[in-house]
């Protein structure tokens, strides 16, 4: 039982970790690489990044259910569960905050100018546009760190 929670542990950190990376190296810059309207690449890294977030928080909550009856089921094993888990919960609380307060601000503003990239840089919608962009590239950044070192630890208190 206990191999299963370890297994599902680093499957789940695994995954979150190695969706953002490729969302961060490949879908993001490619969607504005491949697609002639800019406006469009927006929707579809919007988009993207909500699946992302979702299968984020699954992933979390996955992490520290198996963590809890890890921890549960062997005693011995709860002092090097512990910093693995408070990174996933920073992590959950950060992309939680991501999608709920930064993007859906986001998106209300996209909604309102139509076209981001018509907008001018002197709008001030366009101005809280991008001052959010900057929060929601620097939150993103910060999960996949705190995910990188999680990962780390979570598979170092495997061996």
């Amino acid at each position: 039982m206990n191999q299963v929670l370890r297994f599902l542990r680093v499957f789940a950190l695994g995954t979150w970790v190695g969706a953002i990376f490729y969302f961060s190296a490949a879908v993001a810059p490619g969607a504005f690489r491949v697609l002639s309207n800019p406006d469009q690449a927006g929707l579809l890294v919007e988009f993207t990044l909500r699946r992302l977030h979702h299968l984020g928080v699954i992933a979390g909550l996955l992490f520290l259910f198996a963590s809890l009856v890890l921890a549960i089921s062997s005693k011995g094993a709860r002092k090097g569960l512990l910093l693995p888990v408070i990174g996933v919960l920073l992590m959950v609380a950060l992309t939680t905050i991501s999608q709920h307060v930064v993007i859906r601000r986001m998106v209300q503003l996209r909604r309102q100018m139509i076209s981001v990239e018509a907008t001018p840089g002197n709008d001030p919608r366009r101005a809280e546009f991008d001052r959010l962009h900057g929060v929601s590239v620097e939150l993103e950044g910060a999960v996949l760190l705190i995910g990188f070192v999680a990962l780390f630890l979570t598979m170092r208190e495997q061996q």
